[in-house]
């Protein structure tokens, strides 16, 4: 049955701090998504800490969530200063660009050895093409953060954001030969992935006339609606995660250099856009989208933030009822909540006074299974002695796909049997290349990998069953890109 709730908070970051530790409602085992944890408490704290509002409590919350995201990641590091997925095999140059951004913002607030970030740097330097441009080494999960053809300029603008961040100057041999190899390509406007990272490098740059023409094009490139303004990569795109990191890079770029009234206007439609995307627990729909977009809310929440005001808002249910909520200086990061007395019907909202406040209307609801085809298809086939096959494939544009979770709920009274589970995470294939990892959590099991274009890859499961339960209903087995979670395939089977 369907039920819904309105939860009202005074500072837009409110949500992302109440989950800070639960952002994502994802798997998160491998390098970069053990990031995704560690780099939103970084933006939170820096926020609160610059608004005067970090208090005790807080910061020990947070900080305990960095010195273990901090402690985890050393899992993916490379004697050489690199970090890689699944801390095997080659070094990744921008999840090690990645970390590096993170811990070097992470030590205003929890201890990281200089060592470990230096050891980075001279990765990434050694590893330049000669015009400046970093290489890209190492899988990218995400296929869209190569930016298509333009890959290498695409890395090399994420990598040198990155250095900039750092406070490391214009004039440093790194970030000087980097930021030639981006100028070559800001006439190139065929990626606005790409178009709004320079932007944003070459504001940290402090290059005005750089970061004026590559602002100007974007703002032709905008899609604005209803007073909201975002940007995706092409005009039939729907990757909304895509969209928000766009967006992001745009509002960073906007805000980063003493902004404007105007630029602050401008901005605000972005965030409005921004914050509507977000979900119930303060995150958005992956990894870099998350991270992204709470950095640039948290820079915008700090050029915004009054200390003083203080506002009603009261919602109007299609009956009598009323709801109302206070929100002031003295409970603005506190998280309000309450069901909607009903499901359907139309709302009334008012909010009186003089300070900010996020309102969010969450639905929740069953649907069918949906059983359309889509790039990504898994066949599953339950056999006798409870053995579970199934037979992943992809079928779409790219060479492979980005990390693809495959999500097998368990059926009533059955596990997976762990032999079997070790087995499948082990399993290799000669037209798999990449790994592949099995991992067990309470009621369900989920298969991480990577699925070459055209080629069916297999799995057999053994399931042991713990309790005889009577009345079986179907399980869902659902493949989906971790990164596109519109891309999916659910199917039923007992």
């Amino acid at each position: 049955s369907a039920r819904a709730s309105i939860s009202v908070l005074g500072d837009i970051l409110g949500r992302a701090l109440k989950n800070v530790d639960g952002l994502l409602k994802m798997p998160y085992g491998c390098g970069e998504q053990n990031m995704a944890l560690l780099a939103p408490n970084i933006y939170i704290l820096e926020y609160l800490k610059n608004t005067h509002q970090l208090t005790p409590a807080i910061q020990e919350k947070a900080s305990k969530f960095l010195r273990s995201g901090y402690q985890r990641q050393l899992n993916y590091k490379h004697g050489d200063g690199a970090y890689s997925t699944f801390g095997v095999g080659e070094g990744n140059t921008w999840l090690t660009a990645f970390v590096m951004r993170s811990f070097a913002r992470a030590q205003a607030f929890i201890y990281i050895e200089p060592k470990i970030i230096e050891e980075s740097k001279s990765y990434l330097m050694e590893h330049r093409h000669d015009n400046g441009c970093f290489q890209k080494i190492g899988k990218l999960f995400n296929n869209r953060m190569k930016g298509g053809v333009s890959d290498d300029v695409t890395l090399s603008a994420y990598i040198t954001a990155a250095l900039l961040e750092m406070k490391i100057p214009i004039t440093d041999r790194l970030v000087n030969k980097s930021l030639s190899c981006l100028r070559e390509s800001i006439s190139d406007f065929s990626n606005t992935y790409t178009t709004a990272l320079m932007a944003y490098a070459f504001t940290l740059a402090g290059d005005t006339e750089t970061r004026d023409q590559l602002l100007k094009h974007l703002d032709k490139v905008s899609i604005r609606k209803g007073g909201l303004l975002h940007w995706s990569q092409e005009a039939d795109d729907t990757s909304a995660s895509l969209s928000v990191e766009i967006s992001s890079y745009v509002l960073l770029a906007k805000l980063s250099a003493s902004p404007t009234t105007e630029d602050l206007g401008y901005a605000s439609n972005i965030v409005r856009w921004l914050t509507g995307q977000q979900n119930s627990y303060g995150g958005f729909s992956s990894t870099q989208d998350t991270v992204v977009a709470l950095q640039a809310l948290a820079l915008y929440s700090t050029l915004v933030f009054s200390p003083g005001g203080s506002s009603t808002v009261t919602v109007q249910a299609p009956s009598t009822a009323q709801l109302t909520f206070d929100v002031n200086q003295n409970n603005k990061l506190l998280y309000q909540e309450e069901s909607l007395p009903e499901v359907t019907g139309k709302y009334g909202l008012e909010v009186k006074g003089s300070a900010c406040a996020s309102l969010q209307i969450n639905l929740h609801y069953n649907v069918p299974t949906p059983t359309n085809v889509t790039t990504l298809s898994i066949a599953v086939a339950p056999e006798l002695k409870h053995i579970l096959r199934f037979c992943c494939r992809y079928s779409g544009k790219e060479n492979t796909t980005n990390m693809v979770i495959v999500d097998i709920k368990m059926l009533s009274g059955f596990v997976p049997d762990a032999d079997s589970l070790k087995r499948v995470s082990h399993q290799k294939n000669d037209s798999q290349l990449n790994r592949n990892d099995l991992f067990l959590r309470v009621d369900e099991a989920e298969c991480r990998l990577l699925l070459p274009k055209d080629t069916p890859i297999s799995y057999s499961l053994q399931l042991n069953q713990e309790l005889p339960v009577k009345n079986l209903k179907p399980a869902v087995v659902k493949i989906y890109d971790y990164y596109q979670d519109t891309i999916h395939l659910s199917l039923c089977c007992r």
